[in-house]
């Protein structure tokens, strides 16, 4: 039951969040913040009271809840906790808590219903950290998307209608290759055994011939590269993140790319293990492409939002780059990669956003010398951009040498080219605080610095950075069983190509120094 409540808390808080706003003018926000803070409390009493791993023949579910919903097609609700979902269910509540707070001065108009669809959207970004039937994931699936489009085309900035299209439009071309496969492989379960299946124990155990697992894991890989998102599947995310409303872009970029990611992890990987030498190189390199080719775009930006937006691209490659590579090293580098990247777009967006509602401008052309006349935000300014950019001692560091140092042995080439655009981001980083900051102040106008709880947030932020870039055993050894599980179940043709030694070099790595490289 309590990984139900998990669920049900932010979305039976919705309807209370949109009907709050006859109660005072806060009081939506309250709502919302009140049961994110109880989901917190509940994953993190959950994880710590299920210590004891669990193994199982499909994983190793620290938590587990099934129960059968439609028998006759093989779909149950099954809820299963590990350590992936330890770690980004509480990212995906403490992005929400930004969100909310970032949303604080700039929702003005409907916030009741505004919250709604917060609370929505991140109970089915939940859900899909915990589904382990494909059914039920695929519903979660889709329950965020709506939530998440109405906030953009309804609190969205002038072009909003056009990015919500882009957003739906792609989003839902992904989903409808993704639900094909997924109805696919149960189809394929009842022709081999006389029962059709969406659980994913089950659906570990297929076999399947070369030809048809290849084109199965192509379509989810497409279904999950467009949230991810990886070129070419990409345009829909900077105008969306762009256009869309602060709070709204901060659960776009920290936890609805995520969960492309995470489903890259749970299902694409395991499911298919006889495609996956036949397709790693391909993925590697749309990583290693959307890596420099996000990193060109983003030095040539103008607009703040949509240069955080190709940043953002461009180290989620380094996502793509590691869930492929075929060794543990890698795959823990993803999973700090997607925390740190989760934090550090959240302060990145949040800042942007707070210029843009002073200066009524995204233009960085039109700033200039505000580092004398908002001390407090230049300075988190700084603290973020520089934690983008990967540099050491921050979380973001940690994941990406992680990913390149545990990927070299496979595609040196590849990480070679990859390791460019970390070089890159110097480069807009740096280039951002330039115009921005620094220079002539082309506004005159006077505009107050960061508010005392979004400088306290933005500092949190901050802390957290700088707490898992000195000590990144807190996520790594929580996420060590899954990855351990993952090798063993889908990397074992990949790795038949690898050096003999390299996946027992990159645990030992990991295991003797506590998970820092």
């Amino acid at each position: 039951m309590g990984l139900w409540l998990l669920i049900l808390i932010p979305i039976f808080a919705a309807p209370f969040a949109w009907m709050g706003q006859q109660w005072s003018r806060h009081a939506p926000r309250w709502i919302v913040l009140g049961a994110l803070a109880i989901d917190f409390i509940l994953v993190l009493l959950l994880g710590g009271q299920h210590s004891t791993v669990q193994a199982s023949g499909h994983g190793a579910w620290l938590v587990e809840s099934h129960t059968s919903w439609i028998p006759r097609w093989g779909i149950s609700l099954h809820l299963g906790l590990d350590g992936l979902s330890v770690v980004l269910i509480p990212l995906t509540v403490f992005v929400g808590i930004v969100a909310t707070i970032a949303s604080w001065t700039e929702i003005q108009s409907r916030v009741g219903l505004f919250h709604c669809h917060v609370l929505l959207a991140l109970g089915g970004v939940i859900g899909i950290f915990l589904a382990i039937d494909l059914f039920l994931f695929f519903f979660f699936w889709e329950l965020m998307l709506i939530p998440m489009y109405l906030l953009i085309v309804i609190w969205g900035h002038a072009q909003r209608r056009h990015a919500s299209f882009k957003f739906f439009l792609f989003t839902q071309a992904g989903s409808l290759v993704l639900l094909v496969a997924i109805v696919a492989l149960a189809l394929l379960h009842q022709q081999a055994t006389g029962r059709p299946s969406f659980d994913y124990a089950d659906l570990m155990g297929l076999t399947l011939t070369s030809e048809i697992a290849r084109w199965l894991m192509l379509a989810f890989l497409i279904g999950f590269l467009v949230k991810l998102p990886a070129p070419p599947f990409h345009t829909w995310l900077p105008d969306t993140y762009a256009e869309a409303p602060t709070g709204a872009t901060i659960i776009l970029a920290g936890i609805l790319a995520k969960t492309g990611a995470y489903g890259l992890l749970r299902f694409t990987l395991p499911l298919f293990p006889e495609a996956l030498s036949d397709v790693a190189p391909i993925a590697m390199g749309l990583g290693v492409a959307g890596i420099l080719y996000a990193a060109v775009l983003a030095c040539a930006q103008t607009d703040i939002k949509r240069l955080v937006a190709y940043s953002s691209i461009s180290h989620m490659g380094f996502i793509l780059l590691g869930a492929f590579a075929g060794t543990e090293l890698a795959l823990q580098g993803v999973m700090m990669q997607m925390v740190a990247h989760g934090l550090s777009t959240a302060g990145l967006f949040l800042l942007a956003g707070a210029l843009e509602e002073r200066y009524q401008t995204r233009d960085m052309g039109q700033m200039g010398g505000l580092w004398s006349v908002t001390p407090r935000l230049a300075t988190m300014t700084l603290f973020f951009a520089c934690a983008s950019l990967g540099l050491p001692g921050l979380a973001n560091f940690i994941g990406e040498f992680l990913v390149l140092f545990g990927s070299y042995a496979t595609q040196p080439v590849m990480i070679i080219l990859a390791s460019l655009g970390m070089v890159m981001a110097a480069i807009y980083s740096l280039g951002m605080m330039q115009r921005t900051f620094f220079g002539r102040q082309q506004d005159t106008r006077t505009a107050p610095d960061l508010s005392n709880v979004a400088f306290g947030t933005l500092l949190f932020i901050a802390g957290l950075q700088i707490w898992l870039g000195l000590y990144p055993k807190a996520v790594l050894t929580t996420t060590k069983p899954v990855m351990e599980q993952l090798l063993q179940h889908a990397l074992v043709s990949a790795n038949s190509t690898h050096l003999p030694s390299e996946s027992l070099l990159s645990s030992h790595i990991v295991t003797s120094q506590g998970s820092t490289p």
